[in-house]
């Protein structure tokens, strides 16, 4: 606790406290996650706010699309001038889409998220941000259900925790974080067997998926993509060393 406050004195009050400081140490006392009692986070260099109460930015999550914006990088001389369509499904903060913008300059990106609360976030992240917003269109979508168009890369980090571990979660996350960010249905798999099912006709020629899921997923989406025929992905660990995201390229 100790270490939460100092940290919530310097980034929230930069070590000069006010009034509301005392309220503050009681909200980390009860149990609320530190970002949201900050108020934001910090993701590949872009200022999160969390005012809205999204789900909040993982490291791992952060680890992994570092990762992918660098393979971004590497491919970028292939797509040219006309610009790299990204999709951000599962949104949330707009955290991922909006770490591509502010790395990725020729980048344009649609933001897909179901949460109308989300929907306001994303949009005022964007505008904290300080970025163009004819590089970016927001939409509410259940899954692909208004998602138009396809993408260059598609940027997926699902509701994916099983039911059965709920009382595995600590009560910070369950008391205060959005259920409908964290629950994929009792094993889990629900919106990734959902967003895999579609996420082919929403992927250009040679098109790549980046995607998010839990450790002990991995054989069930092996045998999932097996099952809807994809022919050339990649899992891939995160910095704790567990399986964490897979790659996923689509025919040329």
């Amino acid at each position: 606790m100790k270490k939460e406050i100092a940290w919530l004195l310097k980034e929230k009050y930069f070590d000069k406290p006010n009034k509301n400081f005392d309220k503050d140490i009681k909200r980390l006392q009860a149990g609320e996650p530190l970002a949201y009692v900050i108020g934001f986070s910090e993701f590949l260099g872009c200022k999160i706010d969390l005012s809205k109460k999204p789900l909040i930015p993982r490291p791992e999550t952060e680890f992994w699309v570092e990762k992918a914006i660098s393979k971004m990088h590497y491919d970028s001389e292939s797509f040219g001038d006309y610009g790299v369509k990204v999709l951000d499904i599962f949104s949330g903060s707009g955290c991922i889409g909006l770490a591509v913008l502010k790395n990725i300059q020729n980048a344009t990106v649609v933001f897909a998220e179901k949460d109308k609360k989300n929907i306001d976030q994303i949009k005022l992240n964007c505008k904290i941000n300080g970025l163009d917003k004819k590089r970016y269109k927001v939409i509410q979508s259940d899954i692909f259900d208004k998602v138009k168009g396809k993408f260059d890369y598609i940027f997926a980090n699902p509701p994916y925790i099983a039911l059965t571990k709920k009382s595995k979660i600590p009560a910070s996350v369950l008391d205060y974080e959005p259920h409908v960010a964290l629950f994929g249905g009792e094993d889990g798999l629900f919106y990734i067997k959902n967003f895999l099912a579609g996420a082919v006709d929403f992927l250009n020629s040679g098109g790549v998926i980046f995607m998010e899921f839990d450790s002990t997923q991995k054989k069930s989406i092996q045998a999932l993509l097996k099952k809807l025929s994809y022919e050339n992905w990649q899992f891939y660990q995160d910095q704790y060393q567990r399986w964490r995201w897979v790659m996923l390229q689509n025919k040329i």
